[in-house]
């Protein structure tokens, strides 16, 4: 795992650093879960940043195509004389790659860049599985355990988000000072909301999470969703007490929103 760095000096490019975060996966154990959830997926495979190969390798005998982008051009170079001819290993910046159609991304992802990567992952639209290595927090948040995040909200209706185990910090070398968590995001074959009505729901979500109120019924009643529908998905979360935004599951958003009229243009 090789984040870019604003200025790449050469110097940069040795063992994983943590400023860089680059922590390598080192646990068999954990690959193989990785290499079985990819496997569970047909098409090609993207890895986001392959490093020095410790799950390039294990996908690349599934006998797929399977591309990497790497940002280190000599990790890249030394990576791609291991692997077969039907994988082929570039430099490039993770943050700018658009998977193919049909396509499985499987990612170490950088700590440090994990919300950029994300970002960049949920609004590129052709992939249809991706096996991600983040902080174990992250996971979950964006599993909404606990609570959902805006970012888990505003993607809900089009992806799924399972937390698949907890990640020791063993397993990685240098070894971070939190536990990594394996996360599986999936693109829903039947969206929860029409992809036309993306942007103008994404905006909504940002402006509920934004508001005050005694609790989500009100919130949600001020930013146009009807009282009763309101109240009835404040009665249905699984919180106690007074519930909030955070508190919405994925098919409640899509039930809220469905009862905004849109505004006139």
């Amino acid at each position: 795992m090789s984040p870019r760095p604003r200025t790449p000096r050469p110097s940069q490019h040795g063992p994983g650093r943590h400023e860089l975060g680059q922590n390598f996966l080192t646990d068999p154990r954990v690959i193989a879960r990785v290499v079985a959830l990819t496997a569970e997926t047909d098409g090609p495979i993207v890895e986001w940043g392959t490093g020095d190969g410790a799950l390039t390798i294990p996908l690349s005998r599934l006998g797929r195509p399977l591309r990497g982008i790497e940002i280190d051009a000599r990790r890249a170079t030394r990576l791609a004389r291991r692997v077969g001819p039907h994988a082929c290993i570039e430099t490039g910046d993770i943050l700018r790659h658009a998977p193919p159609r049909g396509s499985a991304v499987v990612s170490n992802v950088p700590f440090h860049l994990t919300t950029r990567v994300l970002r960049h992952l949920l609004s590129e639209p052709d992939w249809h599985r991706a096996v991600l290595l983040t902080q174990w927090e992250v996971a979950r948040k964006r599993a909404g355990v606990g609570g959902a995040t805006q970012l888990t909200a505003e993607w809900w209706p089009w992806h799924e988000f399972t937390p698949v185990q907890r990640v020791p910090a063993a397993a990685f070398r240098p070894m971070p000072t939190v536990d990594g968590g394996l996360l599986v995001v999936d693109r829903r074959p039947r969206p929860l909301l029409d992809p036309s009505d993306r942007a103008r729901y994404q905006r909504w979500v940002a402006q509920v999470f934004q508001s005050r109120g005694r609790g989500l019924a009100e919130i949600l009643q001020r930013n146009g969703v009807p009282g009763r529908t309101a109240r009835e998905l404040a009665r249905h979360t699984a919180r106690k007490g007074t519930p909030l935004p955070r508190d919405l599951d994925a098919q409640g958003w899509a039930e809220a929103f469905a009862q905004v009229p849109p505004r006139p243009r």
